[in-house]
């Protein structure tokens, strides 16, 4: 009886918890299965070209119609952990058109491996959603949580 009792108690808790921590933007993404890594390069390079925060070229244009102003911006290097994650989002017409990796975890293998698969997804999720307001990457949380955070930086210098 006091079992059941027990078991009871943990799964109405877990019922519980699932009500209230509605986990619905998390992403189960498997290494190998959205784009091919190969195809990456020339989105992660792993280097620095800009100060942190700083703006490339803000090109800005009176007759722009979308949401942002046209240019390259320089989101802030933020902390993923294993290493740091800097964006440079490029605008033109008013909208996103890509977003580069200027600095990305690359020191351990497996930072490696799960930025080939991470980087170009949150990249493609960003242009299509127009914001930083993409899905957490299973697997590449630190990954996915640092890309919003300089994405947004980078995004706020850019809002029109």
């Amino acid at each position: 009886m006091k079992k059941f009792l027990l078991a009871t108690l943990i799964i109405g808790a877990f019922i519980l918890f699932s009500l209230l921590y509605n986990h619905t933007s998390a992403v189960a993404l498997l290494p190998g299965s959205s784009t091919d890594p190969a195809s990456t390069t020339s989105s992660s390079s792993g280097t620095t070209s800009a100060a942190p925060g700083t703006t490339d070229t803000p090109a800005a244009t009176g007759t722009s119609t979308g949401l942002y102003k046209d240019g390259s911006y320089t989101g802030s290097v933020a902390d993923a952990q294993w290493g740091y994650i800097q964006v440079k989002a490029i605008i033109q017409n008013g909208k996103i058109t890509d977003v580069q990796f200027l600095q990305y975890p690359n020191e351990r293998q497996r930072s490696v491996e799960i930025n080939s698969y991470a980087d170009p997804q949150l990249t493609s999720e960003a242009i299509q959603a127009q914001s930083a307001n993409v899905d957490i990457i299973t697997g590449a949380t630190d990954t996915s949580e640092a890309f919003i955070q300089s994405l947004s930086d980078a995004l706020a210098q850019a809002k029109a």
